[in-house]
């Protein structure tokens, strides 16, 4: 099982603080990375070009679009979390303002759980007793929003630590001078791959080696299209 069900084990997971969960965050950055990296890598091995190209770019890659999908998230998740203090804000009002209304939105939330007659005023008045209980079960009921607020600054964190540590990887064969770098590159490339996708399978009902593959196939076929460009592209760079 994957949690105790004894009364003490139930108390000890259900008073645990809610928390948010950056898995989506650092998945995102490590596919991101390794992807956007060594397509880098095999375009520029496509074009035919030196190794020094490919430090250059790939750095200045991992560097710059990482700090961008970072500042990109920390944005999308500071708008959400704005979102969400705004709706918090217009329940707080209405509650004060209009609180029979939103008394009906309650019984009309628990009726569509089931909750009838008696049970269903005693459960309304139970939750309404507690402002902030009532808020949350607007905001997931009402909204479909999760009662945690999300966190911008963690969110970016694990965005741009992951897509450095994994966009790392293709360069790393590069920046060591071991024989075959391009094929070092994908090896361990792929190897990042699998690994993410293993790790995204804890999270899932898919099993870890369909999981891993599933990943490994989307990041082959963006760096298939890189080098594929890359190569057709490489006579007309010589020509000019």
């Amino acid at each position: 099982m994957e949690h105790g069900h004894t009364i003490e084990e139930i108390q000890t997971r259900i008073a645990q603080p809610n928390t948010t969960n950056h898995l989506k965050d650092f998945v995102f950055g490590g596919i991101d990375g390794a992807v956007t990296t060594f397509a880098i890598v095999a375009g520029v091995q496509g074009a035919g070009l030196s190794s020094t190209v490919v430090i250059i770019l790939g750095i200045a890659n991992v560097v710059a679009d990482g700090f961008s999908m970072a500042a990109g998230n920390y944005s999308g998740t500071k708008a959400e979390r704005d979102d969400m203090a705004r709706i918090r804000e217009v329940e707080h009002r209405h509650i004060r303002d209009v609180p029979e209304g939103e008394m009906e939105e309650v019984r009309q939330i628990l009726m569509l759980k089931g909750l009838k007659g008696k049970t269903l005023e005693e459960a309304a008045k139970a939750i309404t007793k507690d402002k902030n209980s009532w808020i949350n079960l607007m905001m997931v009921d009402e909204y479909g929003k999760s009662p945690v607020d999300p966190e911008p600054w963690r969110s970016a964190l694990a965005t741009f630590l992951a897509f450095l540590i994994c966009g790392l990887v293709p360069l790393l064969p590069f920046l060591t001078n071991v024989d075959q770098p391009f094929v070092a590159a994908s090896i361990a490339t792929a190897g990042v791959f699998f690994s993410i996708g293993m790790l995204k399978s804890a999270w899932s009902l898919a099993s870890w080696w369909r999981s891993g593959l599933e990943t490994l196939a989307i990041g082959s076929t963006a760096a298939i299209i890189a080098y594929a460009i890359g190569y057709l592209l490489r006579g007309f760079g010589a020509g000019t």
